[in-house]
């Protein structure tokens, strides 16, 4: 496979590097575990800088598609199975689709520093504070989700907005921030003291987790989520048609 990236091109370098290597790891060999080329081997092929090659790879990494070993390399991580929707909707709007209503157990924003796997994906600094909105969620009977959420700086939020609102409706009508594309990673996890409580099950009971990388028109990060939700009370369904 030819690797090359256009330095003329409006898109930019990391973003280039980070299309050939999502390429270059669906090559046979690299699926069966053959290492990447080293970063500086590859910088110097692409004629990239190193810190731009490695947010390239922090994005991949980030979303599980490499792992990277000290000392050793980076190389395609063992692939979860998953599944893609072409139609995907907030929370609210999915459960309004349903005729559920949906009930704000709790509802919690402040400003915090992200981690540094947050700050890799929003391709930030760690010593910048970003939004951090936790809500507990469900029927009118019961909660059945938790949701993380951290938005990019670059939205613009002071906090204040109407957050019971459907959250990509929100971030359109004041923010002029277009949700256009969401990548999914679905699992299954353990409940900890923390979400036993909140979700009011058995600490150590089983719960279905789902990340959620949520990008604009311009595959531009805006929203890293995560949710936990209760397994005997929720089901995820995704459903995915064929094209011709």
């Amino acid at each position: 496979m030819k690797l090359a990236i256009d330095h003329k091109s409006p898109i930019p370098l990391h973003i280039q590097a980070e299309r050939l290597i999502r390429e270059l790891i669906k090559q046979p060999e690299y699926k069966a575990g053959k290492l990447l080329p080293n970063e500086v081997d590859l910088a110097k092929k692409l004629a990239i800088s190193r810190t731009t090659l490695r947010q390239a790879i922090n994005t991949l990494v980030n979303e599980e598609l490499l792992t990277r070993k000290k000392k050793v390399g980076t190389k395609v991580a063992h692939q979860k199975i998953s599944s893609k929707s072409m139609n995907w909707l907030s929370f609210s709007q999915e459960m309004k689709t349903r005729g559920i209503p949906v009930k704000n157990y709790e509802l919690h924003v402040s400003w915090v520093y992200p981690e540094e796997f947050i700050a890799n994906f929003f391709e930030i600094k760690t010593d910048k504070k970003i939004l951090k909105m936790e809500r507990l969620r469900g029927s009118d009977e019961e909660a059945f989700v938790y949701f993380i959420s951290y938005f990019h700086p670059r939205i613009g939020l002071t906090g204040e907005e109407d957050f019971k609102m459907p959250l990509y409706e929100m971030l359109e009508t004041e923010h002029s921030s277009i949700a256009v594309l969401s990548k999914e990673e679905i699992s299954a996890r353990i409940a900890d003291k923390t979400l036993a409580a909140k979700l009011e099950i058995e600490t150590g009971s089983p719960i279905l987790f789902r990340k959620r990388f949520v990008y604009d028109q311009g595959e531009r990060p805006l929203e890293y989520n995560v949710g936990y939700y209760k397994a005997d009370s929720f089901v995820y369904t995704v459903e995915s048609r064929r094209t011709f």
